[in-house]
């Protein structure tokens, strides 16, 4: 029996007493919350007891959406993000065939760039990462996840050809006037062929797995998740699973257009964590992203030509297919939507189906980025019970992409969350990893400030208070899971997920809080992450 207690310090509980003057847990629960006096007299001669010096012990933070097994994938590629042109690009991955000695064949891929950010202003060419090998496959994707551009052996290896045709909802870019493939592939032509390409092997995936956990542990979360789980990334979730590797509790989301097969194969994960591994849901797509100008809007992008919108993935009777099976099998259904008018596919096939079955059951649905939600349509989305999980750092990272996108107006009123409270609907958090780093303290920075690279203070009616942007990355999202009866806040009976900051955000000044460090994370009462002193 592990007994543990915590004083001296700040003690945020996320409940209705915000503060608690100490916390004691009893083999990985919270076992007592309260004043220091009352707490102590539970204390036993085996209880181990930590003084905070001052430090913020509180919930510990929960990942929303990310793509866990695809993070750990990247740590075994290079790593494109601070790339700043074409040069770049082909030196890093010249750099990594030499370092690896890789023969003739062998694929060469890369995770990370981004043309907004490269001086060229443009994705690169088969041509420019035929300069890295012409006898080996090169492959790079876009931060995003959405695009991403193959060299002249890729291609080939693909079987992408000037008689391949553009797969519905997606694009294969071409040379100027021919239908030959320039090496440029765009959203289901590029997610699609991507499964083609050579996958580490299991042993390696359960290896970077782990790495990939303590990546999240450092970042102070203690639930992540994986976002899309096709064939591969079940057989790593649940080798992971089997052996036992698994630290962080991991919720994954099976595609259901490709692979709906796995929810009949994997019945005892469906809700039910596994050693550590549990599928919450399904998943689907139903556009692009705003700063790869793919994401489907009601209104042109700006300077945009013949009035181009964006495009769907789907025709709205195959939405309401998906919806309608996940209502039937009353299973949580997780949306990629970026525009407002994918949005509004999604939230009229709510409406629909739900008018057709007459189905009482809330699945909680979830709408994933909801970057460019109109106010109009969180009053739908609160009427169906349909959570928005806001990727905020969009305001950092991509808000002065935005502004030139979509205009000030909308651009300002991207991840609307003080609007969201305002209407009262249950709003996260999340990066989607790998897309930037599940740092989740950063996150609350752009929630709370809202001020993108160039300075620029981006839709700033929309800030929140730090509270209210803690809440999306912990009981709320703790809700959009089905688990606020275990975690999420500091509450008697709920689990011992904790984590000690050496600052409070609640007190610091707004600036700082992306500079907080995240100085240990515990997990069921067992320390996970400790940041070396």
């Amino acid at each position: 029996m592990k007994e543990t207690l915590y004083y001296n310090g700040d003690i945020i509980t996320m409940e209705k007493e915000n503060y608690a003057e100490a916390v004691l847990v009893k083999d990985g629960i919270i076992e007592k919350v309260g004043k220091r006096d009352e707490v102590f007299t539970y204390k036993n001669e085996n209880t181990e007891i930590i003084d905070l010096q001052g430090k913020t012990l509180m919930p510990a933070f929960i990942d929303s959406h990310s793509h866990i097994t695809s993070l750990a994938n990247t740590l075994g590629i290079v790593a494109l993000h601070d790339t700043k042109n074409f040069k770049d690009i082909v030196n890093k991955l010249r750099a990594f065939k030499e370092d690896k000695a890789l023969k003739k064949g062998e694929w060469i891929i890369g995770f990370g760039y981004d043309h907004n950010f490269l001086e060229e202003k443009e994705h690169p060419t088969k041509e420019v990462l035929d300069m890295v090998s012409e006898d080996n496959p090169v492959m790079i994707a876009h931060a995003s996840g959405h695009m991403g551009v193959m060299n002249s052996a890729a291609l080939k290896e693909v079987g992408i050809t000037s008689s391949t045709a553009n797969p519905e909802g997606g694009l294969i870019g071409r040379i100027a006037g021919t239908d030959e493939p320039n090496g440029y592939l765009e959203e289901n032509a590029f997610i699609q062929k991507t499964g083609k390409v050579l996958k580490p092997s299991l042993e390696k995936m359960c290896g970077l797995m782990e790495e990939a956990q303590n990546i999240y542990f450092q970042y102070g979360i203690t639930t992540a998740q994986d976002g899309l789980v096709r064939e591969n990334e079940a057989a790593i979730l649940k080798a992971v699973s089997e052996k036992k590797l698994l630290k962080i509790d991991v919720v994954g989301y099976v595609d259901l257009k490709n692979s709906k097969a796995i929810m009949e194969d994997s019945r005892k994960y469906l809700k039910n964590y596994v050693n550590r591994f549990k599928i919450g849901g399904y998943k689907i797509f139903l556009d692009g992203s705003p700063q790869g100008r793919t994401a489907w809007m009601s209104k042109p992008y700006e300077d945009a030509e013949d009035g181009y919108r964006g495009y769907p993935i789907y025709k709205d009777e195959e939405v309401e297919g998906f919806v309608e099976t996940a209502i039937n099998e009353n299973i949580q259904l997780l949306t990629h939507c970026n525009g407002d008018a994918a949005a509004d596919q999604l939230i009229s096939s709510f409406k629909k189906t739900l008018n057709k079955t007459q189905s009482k059951e809330n699945i909680r649905p979830v709408m994933i980025h909801a970057q460019t939600l109109r106010y109009d349509q969180l009053d739908e989305m609160k009427k169906l019970h349909m959570i928005p999980s806001y990727f905020v750092a969009h305001t950092y990272y991509w808000g002065d992409i935005h502004i030139k996108n979509l205009g000030k107006e909308r651009a300002f009123k991207i991840s609307p969350l003080r609007k969201s409270i305002e209407k009262g609907v249950i709003y996260t958090l999340h990066q989607d990893a790998p897309v930037v780093s599940p740092d989740m303290l950063h996150t609350v920075w752009c929630a709370v400030n809202r001020i993108t690279k160039n300075g620029v203070e981006i839709g700033p009616d929309e800030r929140v208070e730090p509270l209210e942007a803690l809440k999306g990355v912990t009981i709320n999202a703790a809700y959009q899971y089905f688990e606020e009866d275990t975690k999420g806040s500091i509450k008697e009976g709920k689990l011992a997920d904790l984590i000690i900051l050496d600052r409070n955000p609640l007190k610091v000044n707004p600036m700082e809080i992306k500079d907080i460090k995240v100085m240990e994370t515990i997990k069921e009462g067992n320390t996970v992450y400790s940041k070396k002193q």
